[in-house]
């Protein structure tokens, strides 16, 4: 499970923002001001971090240069085309200006969470006999190949980076929509139907369970 911060003085907003963002799978950290945010990273290390820029404490320029190797989102006010591009220029890989559609926020999120995947030769996804070879774009079950459509993939590959926890049909639909725009809602139980029968026939294990009116989980 990805973990994103919220670094917002304004607590309506960041009420809110955490709500949504729970909804969709993430789990969240909070920071109210600049100073407690560095704190915070001191001893935990987010995914990404939503920042806006006028904090108590530390201001969201001050924070930028020191949240290096982590993803941040500018979310503000200030809509200056010259304060956006510092910003950029600075560190920060998206900006969006508030007020904001929370749909919007969450594939900018989206985007910038795979933009910042590592790469490599050796990138895997394991779970008990699943191995995902993401450079390779390649799965074994039990030791054997499964051939996987592209949308059989996708959704392997969030429910694997989600091993053992309930990832909703929606967050599904979202998350897999950039790389297989295909799926839709009526087809996505036959999609992970299809792919839990492939696994199934490969390593003769079950992995994928249906969570009934919510979603999907590899066990």
């Amino acid at each position: 499970m990805k973990t994103i911060a919220i670094v917002e003085d304004d607590v309506y907003i960041g009420d809110m923002v955490e709500k949504f963002l729970t909804s969709e799978g993430y789990a969240v950290l909070r920071a109210y001001s600049g100073t407690e945010a560095l704190l915070l990273f001191e001893q935990k290390k987010p995914d990404l971090v939503l920042m806006d820029l006028m904090l108590p404490g530390a201001s969201g320029e001050e924070l930028l240069p020191k949240l290096k190797g982590t993803p941040v989102i500018v979310v503000s006010a200030k809509a200056g085309v010259e304060d956006i591009v510092s910003l950029l220029m600075d560190g920060a890989v998206d900006y969006i200006t508030k007020p904001f559609d929370t749909r919007e926020l969450l594939a900018r999120i989206t985007v910038a969470l795979r933009k910042s995947e590592p790469q490599g030769e050796n990138i895997r996804l394991s779970h008990r006999e699943i191995v995902m070879d993401l450079e390779k774009h390649s799965v074994e079950a039990g030791g054997v190949t499964v051939r996987l459509t592209r949308t059989e993939y996708a959704i392997l590959k969030i429910l694997l980076r989600n091993a053992g926890q309930v990832v909703t049909k929606t967050v599904l639909l979202e998350r897999i929509s950039l790389e297989t725009p295909d799926c839709v809602e009526n087809s996505l139980k036959v999609h992970v139907s299809n792919l839990r029968r492939k696994l199934k026939e490969a390593s003769g294990e079950e992995y994928i369970e249906s969570v009934w009116g919510v979603g999907f989980t590899i066990s």
